[in-house]
């Protein structure tokens, strides 16, 4: 196995001891790691891709479990009503992949026993409720399975931009 050497300042030497520890003692394993992340990300930058870190589960913000992938946006619609709204993303992985990120905000309900005027100026005894709200991350191989799992105005979208190379090279 080829040896390389690495030189570490003497104020990076923590950084790299709590590397070596948190690889189970292999420094090595740890800076290949490392590098794998690098080079996969940059090559994805260089090809017009970014890194895209989506919240997925019940409820709201912090709580939910966060995922990352490499991609580019396709489109985002939203549709709603007087309680809740649901969010669709789409994004081409760098796989080329279709991954659909869907946000379910929570549903808010607000009842009363009054009637008339006084149930229009929320006057009386009134009840709260709400849903937590969610979210889920899907991945699909080809636009005919997108089509199926997304409103069709934002596939309509999604479709014209998904055949479009993410960089196109001009020859100027």
């Amino acid at each position: 196995m080829p040896n390389k050497t690495i030189y570490v300042a003497d104020k990076d030497l923590a950084l790299y001891d709590r590397a070596q520890e948190l690889s189970g003692g292999s420094l090595s394993r740890a800076i290949s790691l490392a590098l794998t992340r690098y080079v996969d990300a940059e090559e994805g930058r260089l090809e017009g891709f970014e890194e895209i870190t989506v919240r997925v589960g019940p409820g709201t913000g912090r709580k939910r479990q966060r995922q990352r992938f490499t991609g580019v946006k396709l489109g985002e619609w939203i549709r709603s009503d007087a309680k809740t709204a649901e969010v669709y993303r789409v994004y081409r992985a760098r796989s080329g992949k279709f991954v659909i990120h869907t946000e379910k905000t929570p549903d808010y309900v607000q009842m009363t026993a009054e009637t008339g005027w006084r149930k229009h100026l929320g006057l009386g005894e009134q009840f709260f409720g709400a849903t937590t709200g969610e979210a889920f991350l899907e991945v699909v191989d080809t636009l005919d399975e997108l089509k199926a799992k997304i409103p069709a105005e934002l596939y309509s979208m999604v479709a014209a931009s998904a055949e479009a190379p993410p960089i196109q090279d001009l020859d100027i």
